[in-house]
C-alpha cells in the first residue's frame, strides 16, 4: 500500500489583498503544496503560525502592526520549526542584510516565476536556503569582502541596544514611528493606553531617545520600519 505524501503546508502573509490572493491562487496549481491560511499583518502571521503550524510561511516585509522582519524574528523564537520565506519587491543591500539577520530561510523577489516560487518553498521546507539570483549576488559580494551579514552586534552600538527591546516594545516602536497615537496603538494591540505609555517610556529609557522624531529615525535606521525604495 502506497503511503500518501504529506503536502507542504503554507501560510501566506501580505497586507495587499490582491497580492495575497494571487499567491494563494498560484500555489493552488502546485503539486504537493497546500495553503492552510492567510494573514494581512505581521501580528496575525505570528498568531496563525502558532495556531495552524504551517511548514513554510511566505512573508512580505512591508506590513502594518508588525513588519515582516520583526514577525520573522518572533516566529523563529516561538516556532523554530517553521520555515520563513521572505517575499519582497526590493533587492537592495540593506533589505537583504536585514532579512538574513532576522533569521529568515530565504528571500524571493515578487517578480519571480511560478516555478521558482514552488522551488523556493520546497527548498526551505527541506532545510535549504533559497535566494533569488540578484539577492545571491549581494550575499556573495559581502562574503567576498569578508563582511558577515549576520555578525554579532558590538556592545554599546545601536544594534546591541535594539536587541534589549522586547518583542512588544518593538511592535510599539514600529507603530510610533508610523505616526500612530498612543490611543491608536492601544486599540491595534488590544492593550490599554496606560500600558502603551509604559512601553514608550521603557523604549525611550533603553535607547536613550526622548522624542518621537528620534524614535522614528532610529526605527527607520534599524529596520523596525521599512520604507519602500
Amino acid at each position: 500500500m502506497t503511503t500518501p505524501v504529506q503536502k507542504i503546508k503554507v501560510l501566506v502573509a501580505d497586507d495587499h489583498t490582491i497580492v495575497r490572493r494571487g499567491l494563494v491562487s498560484l500555489l493552488s496549481l502546485a503539486d504537493g503544496i497546500e495553503v492552510v491560511g492567510e494573514a494581512e499583518n505581521g501580528r496575525e502571521a505570528i498568531e496563525k503560525a502558532l495556531l495552524l503550524a504551517p511548514h513554510v510561511i511566505l512573508l512580505d516585509i512591508n506590513m502594518p502592526v508588525l513588519n515582516g522582519l520583526e514577525a520573522t524574528h518572533q516566529i523563529r523564537q516561538k516556532a523554530p520549526e517553521v520555515k520563513v520565506l521572505i517575499v519582497s519587491a526590493h533587492d537592495n543591500d540593506e533589505y537583504v542584510l536585514q532579512v538574513v539577520r532576522s533569521g529568515a530561510n530565504g528571500y524571493l523577489l515578487k517578480n519571480t516565476s511560478a516555478d521558482d516560487l514552488f522551488a523556493a518553498i520546497r527548498a526551505v521546507h527541506a532545510g535549504r536556503a533559497f535566494y533569488s539570483p540578484s539577492v545571491s549576488r549581494i550575499l556573495a559580494n559581502f562574503q567576498s569582502n569578508q563582511a558577515s551579514p549576520v555578525g554579532d552586534a558590538a556592545p554599546g552600538n545601536e544594534a546591541a541596544a535594539e536587541t534589549r527591546l522586547t518583542g512588544r516594545e518593538r511592535e510599539v516602536l514600529q507603530l510610533v514611528a508610523e505616526g500612530q497615537t498612543h490611543q491608536q496603538i492601544a486599540m491595534a494591540l488590544s492593550i490599554s493606553k496606560r500600558t502603551v505609555d509604559t512601553h514608550c517610556n521603557n523604549i525611550m529609557s533603553k535607547l536613550d531617545i526622548h522624542d518621537n522624531a528620534g524614535l522614528t529615525t532610529y526605527a527607520i535606521k534599524n529596520g523596525i520600519v521599512i520604507l519602500p525604495k
